[in-house]
């Protein structure tokens, strides 16, 4: 029984060291390139909940924005223009409960603060 399991034993190990390498090619048509931009170009113009902590002037808003950046390292902060002042919004949420229980935590720190829904697109 000793001897049985040590021949097969030794037989998988001469198996595993003859094995082949080959090299694999893949070929791909160029119609999946330009459908894979295109799903590239969908995401990154999907819209987000956003949460506007505050607007005012540029240096109102650049101060704003680094407060934010301390208190909510976390989540992106940006300022966005929107004549004639300067917003500044936090965090891209996906879903309205996300968004919603991070602007109950972000209220208590900015009041002022406002839950912004995404824009529907024209199409």
């Amino acid at each position: 029984m000793k001897n049985a399991f040590l021949g097969g034993l030794l037989c998988c190990s001469f198996s595993l060291a003859m094995a082949q390498e080959g090299q694999i090619n893949i070929e791909q048509r160029p119609e999946i390139e330009a459908l894979l931009e295109i799903y590239g170009n969908t995401l990154t113009k999907t819209e987000y909940y956003r949460i506007q902590v505050g607007f005012g002037d540029a240096n109102k808003a650049q101060k704003i924005k680094s407060n934010v950046e301390v208190d909510y390292p976390d989540l992106p902060s940006r300022i966005d223009f929107d004549s004639p002042t300067y917003r500044v919004r936090l965090g891209r949420f996906k879903t309205k409960l996300e968004a919603e229980r991070k602007f109950n935590e972000v209220r208590k720190k900015y009041p002022d603060a406002m839950l912004l829904k995404p824009k529907k697109s024209a199409s």
